[in-house]
Formats: C-alpha cells, sequence, structure tokens
C-alpha cells in the first residue's frame, strides 16, 4: 500500500507539474485508479464522499468569503479607503512605499493576489513614474503585503486545512503573532526601501501629494456605505473570536451586504454571477481534494507511507520536521504549485511527524510561513505572479532576482517568531 499511495502522489504531482492534467483532473483520476487497481473497488465511492463531508465546512467558507468580499468591492467600500490612502502618502518615497504596503494589505481582504496586483499596481503606478521611483520597489512592496497576509480564507489557508481535515481558523490563529511580527518586518524593509530610493533621487523635502480628494458620498450611498463597514466588521470579528464558525458568518454576512447594497433581484443575481467563476473552480478543486485525501485515508495508503517514512527519515529528524519545513518553505514555492504541495507532499509530511509525536497541524502551520504564501508572488507556477511583469513593465527575472530575498528573510523571521512563540520547537 505504500508503493501504492507513493505511486498516486507522484502521478498526482507530475500531471500537475507538467500541466498535461488540471488540478482537478489529477487529483480525482490517479487516486481512483490506485483504489481500484489495489482491489478497493466500488468501496471508493464512500471514501470520496467521505472525504468531501469532511471538507464541507471549508468549502461553504471559501464560497461564501469570495462573494462576501467580491460585493463589498463592487459597491465600492474599499475605494474610498484607497483614495483617503493616496491622498496622505503625497509623493514622498519614504511614505509612497510603506503607503503601498498598506495599500496592499487591505486590497488583499478578499484573499486574492491577483486582486491586489491589479489594483494596486495600476492605481500606483503613475505615481512611481512621476517621482521616479525604482519600478521594482513598487513589485516588491505589493508582493511583500500579498505575501504575508495569509488569511483563513487565502488560497494556501484553505488548502492545508482541507489536506488535515481541520478548520482554517485551527491552522491561522496561532499563527496571529507570528503574522503582526512578518508585517512589521515587511513594514521595515518598506521604509527602508522608501529612504533609499528618497536618498537616491536626492528629496530632501516632502512635496505635496494630491490635493484634490474624492467627494463624500452623501445620502443612502454614504449609508450604505456605514453599513457596510459595520457588517465586515462583524463578520470578521465574530469569526476570529471563535464563537462561531466561519461558513455560517460568511454565509449571513453575503446575504446582508448583497440585500443592503442590491435590493432588487436582478441585480443581486448578476453580482452574484460576477464572482461565480472563482467561486466555483475553487470549490471544484476542494472538492477534487476531498476525494484525494479520502481515498489515501480510507485505503490505508497514507497510514503505509507513513510508517515508510519513518523508517526512512532519521529519528533524530523526526522532531524537526515542522522547524526544517518552516525554513524551506518560501524556495519549495519554486518548486511545486500550491496543489502539489498541500495536496500531494503535506498529507505525509504532517502524518510523518504525527508518527514522531509532533502534531500535524504544526506541519501545516510551517507550511503557511513560506508555501506559496510569502513565495507565490516570484512563483512561475502560479499565474497571479505574471500580472507584476505585465502591469509594471519589470521583466520577470529582474522582479524575482530583486524581491525573493526579502520574501525569504520574511520566511525565515516568521519561522524564528513561531519557534520563540511556542507554536513548534527548534
Amino acid at each position: 500500500m505504500a508503493i501504492w499511495g507513493a505511486a498516486t502522489v507522484l502521478c498526482v504531482l507530475a500531471a500537475i507539474l507538467s500541466r498535461r492534467f488540471s488540478p482537478l483532473a489529477a487529483l480525482v483520476l490517479f487516486p481512483v485508479l490506485a483504489s481500484l487497481g489495489s482491489g478497493f473497488g466500488l468501496r471508493t465511492s464512500a471514501f470520496i464522499v467521505a472525504g468531501i463531508q469532511n471538507l464541507a465546512p471549508v468549502i461553504a467558507m471559501f464560497l461564501f468569503a469570495i462573494l462576501f468580499f467580491g460585493i463589498l468591492t463592487d459597491a465600492g467600500t474599499i475605494a474610498p479607503l484607497i483614495h483617503l490612502l493616496l491622498r496622505a502618502i503625497g509623493k514622498r518615497p519614504s511614505r509612497i512605499v510603506p503607503g503601498t504596503l498598506l495599500l496592499a494589505l487591505l486590497l488583499h481582504l478578499d484573499g486574492s493576489g491577483a486582486v491586489v496586483f491589479m489594483i494596486a499596481l495600476p492605481a500606483l503606478l503613475p505615481l512611481y513614474q512621476e517621482v521616479g521611483i525604482d519600478l521594482r520597489v513598487l513589485a516588491c512592496s505589493t508582493s511583500l503585503a500579498a505575501g504575508i497576509n495569509f488569511l483563513p480564507w487565502t488560497g494556501p489557508t484553505l488548502r492545508a486545512a482541507a489536506t488535515l481535515h481541520v478548520s482554517p481558523l485551527a491552522l491561522f490563529l496561532p499563527l496571529i503573532r507570528v503574522q503582526l511580527v512578518g508585517l512589521g518586518f515587511a513594514m521595515a524593509m518598506a521604509i527602508w526601501l522608501g529612504v533609499r530610493e528618497e536618498k537616491r533621487l536626492g528629496l530632501q523635502r516632502a512635496e505635496s501629494g494630491p490635493q484634490e480628494s474624492p467627494g463624500a458620498p452623501s445620502g443612502l450611498k454614504s449609508v450604505r456605505l456605514w453599513i457596510n463597514v459595520l457588517l465586515t466588521l462583524a463578520v470578521l470579528g465574530t469569526m476570529l473570536s471563535g464563537k462561531a464558525e466561519p461558513a455560517p458568518c460568511f454565509m449571513a454576512g453575503t446575504v446582508l451586504v448583497l440585500i443592503v447594497n442590491f435590493p432588487h433581484a436582478s441585480g443581486q443575481g448578476v453580482r452574484l454571477e460576477a464572482h461565480a467563476k472563482a467561486a466555483i473552480t475553487m470549490t471544484a478543486i476542494l472538492c477534487a481534494a476531498g476525494a484525494f485525501t479520502g481515498i489515501l485515508k480510507g485505503t490505508g495508503m497514507l497510514a503505509a507511507m507513513v510508517s515508510a517514512c519513518v523508517h526512512l527519515l532519521p529519528a533524530r529528524l523526526g522532531h524537526h520536521i515542522p522547524f526544517l519545513l518552516g525554513l524551506v518553505s518560501m524556495p519549495l514555492s519554486l518548486l511545486l504549485d500550491p496543489d502539489s504541495f498541500y495536496f500531494g507532499v503535506l498529507p505525509v509530511a504532517a502524518a510523518t511527524a504525527g508518527a514522531y509525536g509532533v502534531a500535524p497541524l504544526m506541519v501545516a502551520q510551517a507550511a503557511l510561513l513560506g508555501v506559496h504564501t510569502t513565495g507565490f508572488p516570484v512563483s512561475p507556477l502560479t499565474p497571479a505572479t505574471f500580472l507584476i511583469p505585465g502591469l509594471t513593465g519589470v521583466e520577470l527575472g529582474e522582479h524575482q532576482r530583486f524581491t525573493a530575498p526579502f520574501l525569504f528573510a520574511a520566511s525565515i523571521v516568521m519561522t524564528l517568531a513561531a519557534v520563540a512563540f511556542g507554536i513548534f520547537s527548534f
């Protein structure tokens, strides 16, 4: 069974990396073939159903999180905050670069790196060109924000939770302090880059920034804006407090913001259709992930692979798996795409660590410190990466050489912080 399991994982990895199969197809086809080939027959369907049932809360959370933040953006809730930030930072590099980081953090609330790049880069590019700031700095600061700001509804967290069949909050909440350290590091780097650019350009005094600000929304629009802000705070606050599960929070929040901002059924349908593609695509992949992990567990392949790894891995390294994974997590993003790692490698790594008495949750948390979090903005295996050269004009190789050291350093800093906070040991 260990051989069957290893062959299944390798086939899934090879199929996804070679781009001959979509993640959806690979995650379903090869486990089903392995289960049938190893003699489990129609029991395979029960394994698949069990896997999907375990993922139902995660799938629902992702679906409604996409809709919730998409509708808020459609309603113009974030636009005034963006204009306010652009007005405040003016034309001084020492303010512009940290302001870029803050704007990207705000935009990343919906969990999509692509959205960050598509909105922040075009909005700030003219300002960077006017002042003369190196455009690699623009790409780097937005990448730091999008990479470090992993949330319970972002792709890596959802994949890790799906693999281990745990709540995304169980992964995320212990990492809040670690993430704050990472964001502090990112802000320090943004300030340093801004000051360096200011010195290079010879700007000694703050120059006036844009003087015009958008008119304050009036009447019903203003009321809706404040309702949206209060609803957002209520949904996120309730969810992060742990008093309610994420899926019901986002479900209720989605319904309320939809009714408040688009009171007619026709408008509601249009908004739901606008975000349906992104929601359904990831939902389908998560269902496929449930089939994959359900088969690996139900057939006993995962347990057999763990047993084999325990015998092969030196005992002295078994207890250090989370720390070692944290150190190499960012570079792994350059070698494996998100689905290959979280659905193919993480289950084996987590189960192997469990055999040495290390909580599998720690392994997933270590992975979140770099694998397609800090690593995704420079990884050629994620489509969002290619938005950066396309929107800034910076060549991909130049962006990777400039930005990767900052992202790698952020991953190392967060790994050391996780050790310091006792999330996992050295």
